[in-house]
């Protein structure tokens, strides 16, 4: 088998690298000065990439070296690595300001062959802008000392980062469709070693199919029910230590009482369901796999009544009976799920406690984005359905639907907001409306989606 060498010590591209099931080392470039200036941003890019694996290449005498470099460029300046703390602050004040570009050069050197590839990618950026305190906050809990443009998304950057137009794992640090590619046209099998790579986690968790009431599909899941609990329980401990839970007593009876009823007339009764509250002013809500549901002080205090909190409450169940949040782990962070669910496994044979901690921070702040707009409208759909089984007025979710709106429209999107994890507003309303048979206006109509809810 031919060596390869990854001409970076980024964690972030020894990851994705991983993902792609490739056996390698690790051969750090040790070069102290990069080429900066300009405004041909591709070719800067590149050129570093290639000095980079230059410099690794005279270290080996054959195999295959991989080598990248990434920049920001925002108002035609170029953000690379910040020098120190203060640099990294001023650095992400300034991006999240505006929209910037990340550029990443990507170099694969074959050194048996004589050969070298180079390409790049480019990635647009759109942030929601942070306060002193924010940031302070984000480089407490992250280091931003190596990272381009101090911030990174696949961690706590997610919850800032508005979205993106381009590549994602070029956000991360390496464009892996266009290293795939390269390794390809350089004779690398890496579809074979990432069917085993996967293979292998498929034997260890198991494989089901199983029909889905809600969704009346035969679904596929890399896991069983007590998998999926035991990843709830861990993903659980990570919120407890991001939040504390609030004091209040009557609040916290009121939602689980709430939460109870909900769970008592929904369409899953395979797991146990648990109902707390944040001691958080945020307007949110999130559900976990396993039965896991967490409100926010914020949100239960903006609800003017039981039935609103029994809608927002019956959505996020809907979330969890139709699996929405494993299947979103399941499909867009693969080599994240993995990792939890072998996790588990290992710490429950004695080994991999580790594992489960940082995969489970992995899981959690992927499931704090919020899920897709069919996800969405179809856990509306749900928890209007649910909210009347277990007593409660549905039309509550449409009143706090509406006043979320007009309250967000007059203050703006926060950083952490119900509004802004579950969006499309008159979308859903028209989707509860129809749930309920009531008769819909010409508002109802403004965003609608294309595929119906049966």
């Amino acid at each position: 088998m031919r060596k390869i060498y990854l001409a970076s010590d980024s964690r972030a591209r020894k990851k994705l690298l991983n993902i792609l099931g490739l056996k390698f080392k690790v051969l750090p470039s040790r070069l102290v000065k990069e080429k900066m200036s300009g405004k041909n941003y591709p070719r800067i890019v590149i050129a570093n990439a290639l000095l980079k694996a230059k410099d690794a290449s005279r270290r080996v005498k054959g195999g295959l070296i991989i080598a990248a470099d990434t920049i920001v460029v925002q108002d035609n300046k170029i953000f690379g690595k910040p020098k120190d703390l203060p640099d990294a602050r001023r650095m992400l004040k300034t991006l999240t300001r505006k929209p910037q570009l990340l550029y990443t050069g990507i170099v694969v050197l074959d050194k048996d062959k004589n050969k070298t590839l180079v390409d790049f990618e480019k990635t647009k950026v759109y942030m929601d802008p942070l306060t002193d305190k924010e940031i302070n906050n984000y480089f407490s809990r992250v280091s931003p000392l190596d990272k381009a443009g101090s911030f990174d998304i696949q961690g706590k950057g997610a919850f800032f980062i508005r979205r993106i137009e381009g590549c994602f794992y070029n956000v991360v640090g390496l464009p892996l469709r266009k290293l795939y590619l390269m390794l390809k046209e350089c004779g690398v099998k890496i579809f074979l070693m990432s069917c085993v790579f996967v293979s292998l986690c498929l034997c260890v968790l198991g494989c089901t199919t199983e029909y889905n009431l809600v969704t009346k599909e035969e679904e596929t899941y890399i896991y069983s029910t007590d998998k999926e609990v035991a990843m709830g329980q861990s993903i659980d401990k990570q919120i407890e230590k991001e939040y504390k839970p609030a004091e209040d007593l009557l609040m916290e009876d009121r939602v689980e009482k709430i939460g109870k009823k909900i769970a008592a007339v929904c369409d899953r009764k395979d797991i146990d369901y648990h109902f707390r509250v944040i001691d958080e002013e945020d307007v949110n809500a999130v559900s976990l796999p396993g039965g896991y549901v967490y409100i926010f002080k914020g949100l239960v205090e903006k609800a003017a009544n039981d039935d609103e909190l029994a809608g927002v409450i019956s959505h996020e169940v809907g979330h969890i009976v139709a699996r929405h949040s494993i299947k979103k782990l399941q499909g867009s962070q693969a080599y994240s799920i993995f990792r939890v669910l072998a996790g588990v496994a290992g710490s429950q044979g004695g080994q991999g406690a580790g594992e489960v901690g940082a995969a489970a921070d992995a899981a959690y702040t992927e499931l704090m984005l919020g899920y897709s707009r069919e996800d969405e409208l179809l856990a509306d759909q749900l928890g209007a359905r649910y909210a009347r089984l277990a007593g409660y007025n549905p039309k509550g979710m449409i009143t706090f639907l509406q006043k979320l709106d007009k309250y967000n429209k007059r203050k703006g999107p926060q950083p952490m907001s119900y509004y802004k994890t579950h969006p499309y507003v008159p979308d859903r309303i028209r989707v509860v409306k129809q749930e309920l048979g009531q008769n819909m206006n010409f508002n109802d109509y403004i965003n609608i989606e294309q595929k119906t809810h049966e």
